[in-house]
């Protein structure tokens, strides 16, 4: 994959966040990390509505739903941002299927691909090679 100057790559998992800005020039990579972002975390998971210990055991699961959901907050707000032309979403199939429930229309325009793929504890050089083979 070819990523434009600028393109904002997030790479997630249920409990971090890890955001690059490519500062290469097509068709070269130069992923820089951006600091952490400030998350406002809210109970906006698919599992918002099972809250009950019955309907759904796994409390892990459920964090993991609303850090997933507020990840998705934070990347709409940034596509409204003139400075935001392009985003790549790197996450876990599950994270990944769950930050898809929350795209808006502005995100969702601005996203040239998703990686289906945990790299959020990988190096910086793992996560280009993941983007260059995509």
């Amino acid at each position: 994959m070819i990523l434009n100057n600028g393109t904002l790559v997030a790479v997630t998992d249920g409990e971090i966040l890890r955001l690059f800005h490519n500062k290469g020039h097509e068709p070269h990579i130069e992923l820089i990390e951006v600091e952490d972002p400030i998350l406002e975390m809210a109970r906006a998971g698919s599992g918002g509505r099972h809250r009950s210990s019955t309907a759904n055991p796994d409390e892990s699961r459920l964090r993991e739903d609303d850090f997933a959901g507020s990840v998705a907050t934070y990347l709409n707000d940034q596509s409204h941002q003139d400075y935001c032309k392009h985003v790549l979403i790197i996450a876990d199939p599950r994270t990944l299927g769950e930050l898809r429930r929350h795209y808006q229309p502005s995100l969702s325009a601005k996203l040239v691909g998703e990686i289906a793929k945990d790299f959020v504890k990988h190096s910086v050089m793992s996560i280009k090679g993941a983007i260059e083979i995509a």
